[in-house]
């Protein structure tokens, strides 16, 4: 079956309007993994954009249609490892237990149950949406947000160009933890997306799973809900944001990019990088080619 078969012959489980912002890559996202995953599904969301977009409703005619828990800002694994627990002394593996965070509430706030739930094996699939920020307080920094961001906690002004770390990398720190499955993707690449949810769903019955998918942000990006799929499609093409599996160890490159853009050609259209000059520009792509060539290496070696 095709992924346009799957997405067309599953119900939408997210209540028709919610409050979330216009081009909302969170929001996509959550109703993508929650049609593949179906209605026998627990998912857990922490505060933050998903969780303040009206995902608990009075009834089933709003929010979400299956049992969802917001849990603290902290503790989004944890909660689900008691989940996990329960339904295992049942001897019920046929419900999906899920999580879907932002990047604030997986790689700061979150991390230290996310990493203890993936070194314990919890049966979960992990769903982090990163729009890099804490978006739904006013785009404070998060440890994902891409050096020189422009955000209300790294400033641009006289003395200050924006955050001054790089990023967090998330999907790597996970691999490493022996994950059954590990992947990345893109709402710009839809088959690959629903074919990650889809062995993701698969490996959470066995072990932990985890998917960090990129969220175009309107509201913090400062860029126009109508070019969410195109930024998407071109983070990946430009490799600031490459995608890649890791299943039982083995690495693959989804999407290869023999021939990417540069990195200008993607936050060209976003006002949080319009400060930075040539040296600072030049430093983002340093970054950016280290990364894919390690990510190159690290496919090459398996193949």
């Amino acid at each position: 079956m095709s992924y346009l078969d799957v997405l067309s012959e599953s119900k939408d489980l997210v209540t028709p309007g919610m409050s979330a912002c216009q081009g909302c890559g969170g929001e996509l996202i959550l109703r993508k993994v929650l049609q593949i995953s179906g209605e026998n599904t627990i998912i857990g969301i922490p505060p933050g954009c998903m969780a303040g977009a009206g995902v608990v409703g009075w009834n089933f005619s709003n929010g979400l249609k299956i049992p969802v828990h917001i849990p603290l800002l902290d503790n989004t694994a944890s909660l689900l490892s008691g989940v996990t627990a329960m339904y295992q002394k049942m001897g019920r593996d046929d419900v999906n237990i899920i999580g879907l965070a932002g990047d604030g509430a997986t790689a700061d706030c979150g991390f230290q149950s996310l990493s203890a739930a993936a070194e314990r094996g919890e049966h979960m699939l992990y769903v982090c949406y990163d729009n890099e920020g804490y978006m739904n307080t006013g785009f404070q920094r998060s440890s994902t947000t891409f050096k020189g961001s422009q955000t209300s906690t790294t400033p641009v002004g006289k003395v200050k160009k924006g955050k001054k770390e790089n990023r967090k990398n998330i999907p790597m720190i996970m691999a490493m933890h022996g994950a059954a499955y590990v992947a990345t993707a893109s709402p710009g690449h839809m088959k690959d997306m629903v074919e990650k949810i889809e062995k993701g769903i698969a490996a959470s019955k066995h072990g932990f799973a985890y998917l960090h998918i990129i969220s175009p942000c309107p509201t913090g990006w400062v860029s126009k809900p109508e070019c969410g799929i195109e930024l998407a499609k071109k983070a990946v093409k430009s490799n600031y944001f490459p995608l890649f599996e890791v299943e039982e160890g083995v690495w693959r490159r989804t999407v290869p990019n023999p021939k990417p853009i540069p990195v200008t050609d993607f936050i060209a259209g976003l006002r949080k990088f319009k400060h930075l000059g040539e040296d600072e520009l030049a430093e983002i792509q340093e970054y950016v080619d280290k990364n894919n060539e390690l990510l190159e290496k690290l496919t090459r070696e398996v193949s």
